[in-house]
């Protein structure tokens, strides 16, 4: 199975802002952005699938009208810091989390382990689903994910992995 994972395209934010969950617009290029998004995709996909957040629901309806929303495909939940700024956040438990994000949630929201184990279990059921070509229009912190999963990348080292506004992977699912 082909697997096109996208990044959604460029959101609308102002900087240091906590925006896992936080719904938020596209900015003004979102057309040229899509219409690159559809360069490197091509055409011809059995199924289209995307996170809820509607950055990431506009370029996949963009994408394909018949996509389909999975809420295990969404970002980080941050919990009581979404919509706040790194620097207004209690800075020690801001600490703890960086020093150990991989199991320290967030206040009122999640752990990396525990998005983690949602994530996985998306991916092996897609693996599972059959062949064919599918898309999965989600976040950074999701893909970073899946390709920890595909690279076996430990998940202390998923912040080494870059991935643009709009960018395509391909991965193939084996088995």
């Amino acid at each position: 199975m082909e697997v096109y994972l996208i990044r959604h395209t460029t959101p609308v934010f102002a900087p240091g802002l906590i925006y896992g969950r936080t719904e938020l617009l596209l900015h003004a290029d979102f057309p040229s952005e899509l219409d690159a998004v559809r360069t490197r995709l091509g055409t011809g996909f059995d199924i289209v699938y995307s996170s809820p957040a509607f950055r990431c629901t506009e370029l996949a309806r963009a994408i394909s009208p018949a996509f389909s929303t999975d809420f295990r495909l969404q970002e980080l939940d941050f919990g009581e810091w979404e919509g706040k700024t790194w620097d207004t956040v209690d800075q020690e438990a801001l600490q703890l989390w960086m020093d150990d994000y991989v199991n320290v949630r967030t206040p009122g929201g999640e752990s990396m382990m525990q998005m983690y184990a949602r994530v996985r279990e998306f991916w092996m059921e897609l693996g599972q689903s059959g062949g064919g070509k599918a898309v999965v229009v989600t976040h950074a912190g999701v893909i970073r994910l899946i390709l920890s999963i595909v690279d076996q990348i430990p998940l202390n080292r998923v912040f080494d992995i870059k991935i643009a506004y709009g960018e395509v992977i391909r991965v193939r699912i084996n088995g």
